[in-house]
């Protein structure tokens, strides 16, 4: 059996219709959510319950991975002056276990697309952490724009680090300070 492929992308200011619209573009057969809370106060459909159900619905599994995958990890020890220190994060036998529950939906050849809020997959922790820990496990991440276009995850890594590739790759922490 051939591999999948793996996604990404963020909601931003769009509906769960132009999402799946995307989703449906690209065959994606699970949607994860990695939002560490799977609810939105400013766009209430993409809240875990309805959200999943409007999936269901249109024939995308939703799962839920933001306890694994999340960009605030409830675990104090991933946190350094506040922010999420994404090296301490990819540690985790938490995080580890996301990554190969990923690995395997790849390996099994599913179509997969994780979902954050944060429109542009620089901004997100779904390439600088996620992306970046399946591409060290060899796997390609294509991000899917607000758009319509895509970016590869060498992409996003060079747009974040000036080029620099990898280099700087393994040093990324959250833009915001969380605790």
């Amino acid at each position: 059996m051939a591999n999948g492929r793996v996604f990404t992308i963020g909601y931003g200011n769009h509906s769960r219709a132009e999402v799946l619209q995307q989703l449906s573009r690209v065959e994606v057969s699970y949607l994860v959510d990695v939002r560490s809370a799977p609810y939105s106060r400013h766009q209430p459909d993409f809240s875990r319950e309805p959200l999943e159900l409007f999936l269901r619905d249109n024939g995308v599994r939703y799962v839920f991975m933001g306890d694994l995958l999340g960009g605030r990890p409830k675990d104090d020890e991933c946190y350094t002056d506040g922010k999420v220190d994404y090296t301490k994060t990819r540690a985790k036998d938490f995080f580890v276990r996301g990554i190969a529950r990923l690995k395997s939906a790849y390996e099994q050849g599913f179509n997969i697309c994780l979902l954050c809020s944060e429109g542009q997959p620089s901004q997100c922790h779904r390439a600088k952490l996620v992306g970046t820990a399946l591409a060290d496990e060899g796997i390609d991440v294509l991000h899917l724009l607000p758009d319509g276009s895509r970016r590869t995850q060498a992409e996003v890594i060079a747009e974040l680090t000036n080029g620099q590739g990898s280099l700087l790759a393994e040093h990324f922490v959250s833009r915001k300070a969380y605790r």
